[in-house]
């Protein structure tokens, strides 16, 4: 929301304050300041004048006009002016030699297209009144000449940019934030809703309200003879740009003034489009509406919508159909201010992904009482400034509504605070809010009986609390509690360091899980945090087949996008978008992991938690009912790799990340937590099926790794054999482990032994390595595989592999008999389990 200070200062009595001072007032107030932007401070020496003849300069490409114009002075200036939207006797800005406009421009004569250009004619882009303007600025007629065009405009102001939050809607209006700002300054409040419309003599044009869930309030008022070629006033288009809205034309104009004025979202209907009666309803099945945007829009069943006879003409509290909007010929107008359900137009506005003004208003909560205040003022302002004829009446359909009380212990703001508050600071913040507050409450037969009967229970001194109508998010005593509090200061609590609980200290499955991150860490890895939501996109772009468990995922009821309404059930995805975002900013050498929860319902889950209620506390039967609908949340880890994993520089080539290196990280955090992997080769979506390994624990499947489909790779538009890992890390903290050994360190020497074994092509590694370490025996130091061949030596449809064996005693020097015989046991294990043989033999 941005505030004009000027606009501000027309309803608040401030003091003699910066914009920078107000800012921090309004900060304190816990209303979030994005910056405050200053203009015309530093425009100086434009002043009116009045153009008393215009000559078309020839021969150029665009129409260039040398102009005679009256500024207040002995003798006229000559400028030469680009702009044709201006006539002999318009008055109009001129800045003189020496001026300076925004952004430091300074103006001098100088010679233009032939002829001197003494000075400048101005447009309100050039003067900082608008983003853009297709010409110059006309002033109305009879404007002084000569005078201070700043002054004239009132074009030096200060604008202070809020962050409105979900729960403070009112403070989306510069009625709103004049209120918090006069609590802050303890200065007087003029409010601009303060307006008495003219008593209702009769409906005006004919509505109804068909659906009062959708809408409560809808208020019509008809303004007839207005000129569409009426232009908005400077300080009106002004206003409107440095809040951050676009002028149109003075009805649009109007509308969206109030509406930043007031907080009350306001509709213009050319009334000579509208045919029949006005219902507020909700749509019906296959109905269609062309919105203002030309977008013609399948409507759902839930959306909230104003009809005639033709069918919609508008989506209630988001965006008008084009069949009726406003246009240059309108002369007769229905200004149409109700209240619409916040949850109704908030699911609409994110169903079709239309935001608005009006709608980013509507679900966070408008004043219901506005709409007869705001349409008399819109109309108002149409007749004034456009020449209309306001017709007697108002139509006011309203449906009714239970009012809200509240009953809260005067105590209760000091106990939520740690702090004191007596009766009457509480009384009176409640009140600045603009809360009635009624005492002693149980002696008022109005009240209802449970009322005293509590009061006679507690024995405490109870308020009854009756919100404002524009704090609809004022509805227990917790948020009454919380608007004492910020009134009389964050700053004011008194700082008091808890108590730190007798405890043990971190788990042992927290300490693996920070332990899991240092070792990714160190091994070149960056950690990220992704939304923990997935579409059915994501399911087909990973190539999960259709039975596939990963597909069954909770979908949200109400879900941040409509492309991702569903709760992970892998880690993959948000981790692939993370990486592509990371190439498409040219970091092509990546590797990430993220440690979170997964989401995993089972098959015979209800669809839907049951919605307990408060009168008591839930029993064991109703716990176990929430606790069946709830899905498993194991704590994965996943890892994705592309580009080079060891960097080149001036040392020499780098390498690039492989399968390898995937597994590697999984036996990472296996090591930390103390579990030795074994690792299969295996076919799981949305792995390579040649290049993707299971990753076993003893007999637990603990995940996947290796290199990525080529199909999967396109669909996420990854770099070329993009790798990726995905371990259960819940199962492994459940599996046993061994007791730490200290390592026996042998003084003796080591004695190695190669042996190249043929085994078939589609040999795995992994048993072969197994069958010559436990072959090997006790005296195995280490293994390793050094080379891998398939060339014409090795045989048609056979591989050589290559292992280095390691040999040594705690006790003495092995000698070659011993290390040639438990080589020998080991390749006879090997050719027994997997049937190799000695290569050459």
């Amino acid at each position: 929301m941005k505030v004009p200070l000027s606009w501000l200062r027309e309803y608040v009595d401030l003091p003699a304050v910066t914009a920078h001072e107000v800012a921090e007032k309004l900060t304190a107030a816990g209303l979030k300041l994005e910056g405050v932007t200053s203009y015309g401070h530093d425009i100086k020496n434009v002043v009116v004048g009045e153009v008393l003849a215009i000559e078309l300069l020839e021969g150029f490409k665009k129409p260039i006009r040398h102009c005679q114009v009256e500024v207040g002075e002995a003798t006229p200036r000559e400028i030469v002016c680009g702009a044709t939207n201006f006539e002999v006797g318009d008055r109009v800005p001129v800045a003189l030699p020496g001026a300076v406009l925004p952004g430091g421009f300074e103006i001098a004569s100088r010679k233009t297209y032939g002829r001197l250009s003494d000075g400048m004619i101005c447009s309100e882009a050039e003067l900082g009144m608008a983003d853009s303007s297709p010409g110059i600025l006309v002033l109305p007629k009879g404007t002084p000449i000569g005078v201070d065009v700043v002054e004239l405009l009132d074009l030096r102001d200060d604008v202070i940019e809020l962050e409105i939050t979900p729960d403070i809607g009112y403070a989306l209006s510069i009625r709103g934030v004049a209120r918090e700002a006069a609590t802050a300054f303890d200065s007087a409040f003029l409010d601009p809703a303060d307006v008495s419309p003219p008593a209702e003599s009769g409906p005006s044009y004919p509505a109804s309200i068909a659906d009062p869930s959708a809408c409560d309030r809808f208020v019509l008022r008809e303004i007839r003879g207005f000129d569409p070629s009426a232009e908005s006033p400077p300080w009106m288009r002004a206003r409107l740009s440095r809040a951050g809205m676009r002028p149109v034309s003075l009805a649009v104009d109007v509308t969206n003034y109030v509406m930043l004025e007031l907080g009350q979202p306001l509709h213009a209907f050319d009334a000579t489009k509208l045919t029949g009666e006005i219902v507020v309803r909700r749509a019906e099945p296959g109905e269609t509406l062309e919105t203002l945007d030309h977008v013609v829009r399948t409507l759902n069943p839930e959306d909230i919508l104003i009809t005639d006879q033709s069918g919609a003409i508008s989506m209630a509290g988001t965006m008008g159909g084009l069949h009726t909007e406003i246009s240059d010929d309108s002369t007769d107008i229905v200004i149409e201010a109700a209240h619409f359900s916040p949850s109704g137009t908030a699911r609409m506005s994110r169903r079709h992904n239309l935001v608005s003004e009006a709608s980013k208003r509507f679900e966070r909560g408008v004043d219901r009482e506005l709409p007869l205040q705001a349409s008399w003022r819109a109309a108002l302002l149409l007749a004034e400034l456009g020449g209309g004829t306001i017709q007697p009446g108002v139509t006011h359909a309203a449906a009714p509504v239970r009012p809200v009380h509240i009953l809260i212990p005067s105590g209760h703001p000091g106990k939520v605070a740690g702090t004191t508050y007596d009766r009457e600071t509480v009384i009176r913040r409640l009140e600045q809010v603009g809360c009635t507050v009624e005492s002693g409450v149980a002696e008022s037969p109005a009240d209802p009986g449970e009322i005293a009967a509590k009061l006679a229970v507690t024995g405490e001194d109870m308020l009854k609390v009756t919100p404002p109508s524009w704090r609809p998010d004022l509805t227990d005593p917790n948020d009454l509690a919380e608007e004492v509090i910020r009134l009389e200061g964050y700053e004011n609590l008194p700082s008091i360091l808890p108590t730190a609980p007798a405890g043990t200290g971190l788990s042992e499955a927290q300490r693996l899980r920070r332990r899991v991150g240092r070792a990714l860490a160190a091994s070149g890895y960056v950690e990220t945090l992704a939304y923990p939501f997935n579409g059915e996109r994501d399911f087909d772009n990973l190539q999960l087949p259709a039975d596939d468990a990963r597909r069954l995922a909770v979908r949200l009821a109400n879900p941040l996008s409509e492309d991702e309404p569903l709760m992970r059930t892998t880690l993959l995805p948000g981790l692939l978008k993370t990486l592509v975002r990371n190439v498409g900013r040219g970091w092509g050498d990546v590797a990430l992991f993220e440690m979170g929860l997964v989401y995993r319902p089972s098959k015979d889950a209800p669809a839907v938690a049951p919605v307990l209620g408060v009168a008591h506390r839930p029993d064991e039967r109703e716990l176990a009912s929430i606790e069946a609908a709830l899905p498993a949340q194991p704590l994965r880890v996943g890892v994705v790799l592309a580009g080079e994993f060891d960097p080149s520089g001036w040392w020499g080539r780098g390498r690039a990340a492989d399968w390898a290196d995937a597994v590697e990280a999984a036996r990472t955090i296996a090591r930390e937590a103390g579990v030795t992997l074994d690792v299969r080769a295996d076919r799981h979506e949305p792995w390579h099926p040649g290049r993707c390994a299971a990753l076993y624990a003893g007999d637990t499947l603990i995940g996947h790794a290796g290199e990525l489909h080529p199909r999967v790779i396109e669909a996420y538009g990854l770099p070329p054999r993009t790798c990726a890992m995905e371990l259960e890390l819940t199962r492994l903290e459940s599996l046993p482990v061994s007791s730490a050994q200290a390592p026996v360190i042998s003084a003796y020497p080591v004695a190695s032994q190669d042996v190249a074994l043929i085994v078939d092509a589609d040999t795995p590694v992994a048993p072969v390595e197994a069958a010559l370490r436990e072959g090997a025996g006790e005296l195995l130091e280490s293994i390793r595989l050094f080379d891998v061949y398939t060339g014409a030596q090795a045989g048609e449809g056979k591989k050589s592999l290559a292992y280095s064996l390691r040999f040594r005693a705690s006790d003495r020097t092995l000698t070659v008999e011993e290390t040639t015989a438990a080589r020998d046991a080991a390749v006879a294990l090997a050719g027994e389990r997997t049937g190799a043989q000695l290569r050459g033999v």
